[in-house]
């Protein structure tokens, strides 16, 4: 009785204009010539370049990280020959890629790669992936080096006591422990990253952003394609984040154990 009371009663006039008209915008943005699927594909495009960077960045954050922690423990104690001359090229080489790409805007950096490095590629995906990966890496090597650098000086003389040489004594012991400590800040990483390829709509790759942007340009309706846009953002952002709240609980439980 109390619910067919209230589906009997009349909405106000200004509320039912309101609701009308929020339905024509919402065929009009999303219904009409099937448009959503200009932010379905995109998203699937959005999630595709993340990853693929991702991916690149680890490696590359990875190895320059390495290049690094060892010019820092190594170079003083090392003899003057061709090591030493090849490690000092090869962190300077590392410097100068750190420097660069984080005192550049993403956005630019993804410009120069699709319209100077890359422009005789169609392949937008594959230059999205370079540039955000390259982008990624710098940051990624900072936070490796800072978790190989946090293991105690003890660890390698305990690889070294073992019979492991420098690289066996980084690769069995030193790198999965600075993995364990990091990986909530490279779970950081990959959202940071995830928003930053926003702007890949600046060389015509059709992302999610750019699919709500297309959506805009048909409808002359800003509001709708826009708000769609960032609530997906939010919900991914948000479903991430509480991926690693709880992979740093597991972890901070493990180190209990």
């Amino acid at each position: 009785m109390y619910y067919s009371s209230l589906l009997a009663l009349e909405l106000p006039e200004w509320l039912s204009d309101w609701l009308a008209d929020i339905g024509d915008q919402f065929y009009l943005n999303f219904i009409k010539d099937q448009r959503y699927m200009y932010i379905l594909k995109g998203l699937g495009i959005t999630l595709l370049v993340t990853f693929l960077a991702v991916l690149l960045g680890i490696v590359l954050g990875v190895l320059a990280a390495i290049i690094r922690s060892t010019h820092d423990k190594l170079v003083t104690d090392m003899r003057g020959g061709f090591g030493k001359a090849v490690l000092s090229a090869l962190n300077f080489i590392t410097n100068l890629y750190l420097t660069v790409i984080r005192g550049t805007p993403v956005v630019v950096q993804l410009m120069i790669a699709y319209f100077v490095i890359f422009s005789s590629s169609n392949n937008k995906v594959l230059v999205a992936v370079l540039a955000f990966g390259f982008n990624s890496g710098a940051y990624v090597a900072e936070i490796i080096r800072s978790g190989i650098m946090s293991i105690d000086q003890g660890q390698f003389e305990a690889g070294r006591s073992l019979g492991f040489n420098f690289v066996q004594t980084m690769a069995y012991i030193i790198i999965p422990q600075a993995f364990k400590n990091v990986l909530p800040a490279l779970a950081n990483e990959f959202i940071v990253l995830l928003k930053e390829t926003s702007v890949s709509g600046y060389i015509g790759l059709e992302d999610m952003t750019k699919g709500g942007d297309i959506i805009r340009s048909r409808t002359y309706s800003a509001f709708m394609p826009l708000l769609a846009v960032a609530a997906i953002y939010l919900v991914i952002v948000i479903f991430f984040s509480r991926l690693v709240t709880i992979l740093e609980r597991r972890l901070r439980n493990s180190e209990r154990q």
